[in-house]
């Protein structure tokens, strides 16, 4: 089985600030991370591959030449190959941009069975890339996936729902956004982190590998503009109740009665 794993580089978004007149992200001094839930993404390929040897996982990313940190990372969690789409031409591209490219790389990697892509960046939390990703190649996508079983023919795969989940049968190729319940990713390896710098190559492809019309990359060719970003304002500090629990109890009763909140 071949498998394609869509990553990317984030910043720490606990690390982030915004700076209060340009209102923009604060990017110096901010660690960068694999994004969480690309991590869940290439632990289900893992696992896949940890019962069936023949399986090929090639981790995928856009980014600058710095996000090859993330791809000897994902080397040292069991991946096989991976590839690096960075140009200039891509800065600033939207989801829909950033689809674009992906869509092409994968084209151009041509055989795959599974795409798998995080549920959304933190760094965004659009949700978009991954089945815009799909559309693009015309492939069956789902989305949320919460438990993933394959079976010879056929993957059975279990989709969270706000309130429940449904259980859906779909076969190769697909793309299958995952979120973090469904694994435990695993950590990196000692001999594999050394091979992840000794051992492995990442490929890298700019746009004259992929040869994409101007009009749908970068930043002057994203429809998507971000209007303000902002820091929202504390609007009072909590109320601390502390004490035998039987009273704390009766006092927050009592608050949220006067504050006709029951």
């Amino acid at each position: 089985m071949k498998i394609v794993v869509c990553v990317k580089q984030v910043p720490d978004t606990t690390e982030v600030r915004i700076d209060p007149i340009k209102g923009t992200l604060i990017r110096e001094g901010v660690p960068s991370i694999l994004n969480p839930d690309d991590r869940s993404a290439l632990e289900e390929a893992l696992k896949i591959k940890d019962n069936n040897a023949n399986t090929h996982i090639t981790v995928l990313t856009m980014g600058p030449p710095s996000a090859e940190a993330v791809l000897r990372e994902c080397f040292g969690m069991g991946a096989d190959e991976a590839i690096l789409l960075t140009d200039r031409v891509f800065g600033g591209s939207d989801t829909w941009a950033t689809a674009n490219v992906i869509s092409a790389a994968i084209k151009k990697i041509g055989d795959y069975d599974i795409i798998f892509a995080g549920r959304q960046a933190i760094d965004g939390d659009t949700a978009q890339v991954g089945p815009q990703i799909a559309e693009k190649l015309g492939v069956t996508q789902v989305t949320y996936v919460q438990k993933l079983e394959v079976g010879e023919e056929e993957l059975t795969i279990q989709r969270a729902l706000e309130d429940g989940y449904e259980v859906i049968k779909a076969k190769t190729p697909i793309l299958l956004t995952a979120i973090k319940e469904l694994n435990e990713p695993r950590h990196m390896t000692l001999h594999k982190l050394v091979d992840a710098f000794r051992e492995k190559t990442i490929t890298t492809w700019t746009n004259e590998d992929l040869n994409i019309s101007a009009d749908k990359i970068g930043l002057k060719s994203s429809p998507t503009n971000v209007k303000k970003t902002f820091t929202p304002e504390v609007k009072s500090k909590g109320t601390m109740i502390q004490g035998d629990e039987v009273k704390a109890a009766a006092q927050l009763v009592k608050i949220l009665k006067e504050e006709h909140l029951l």
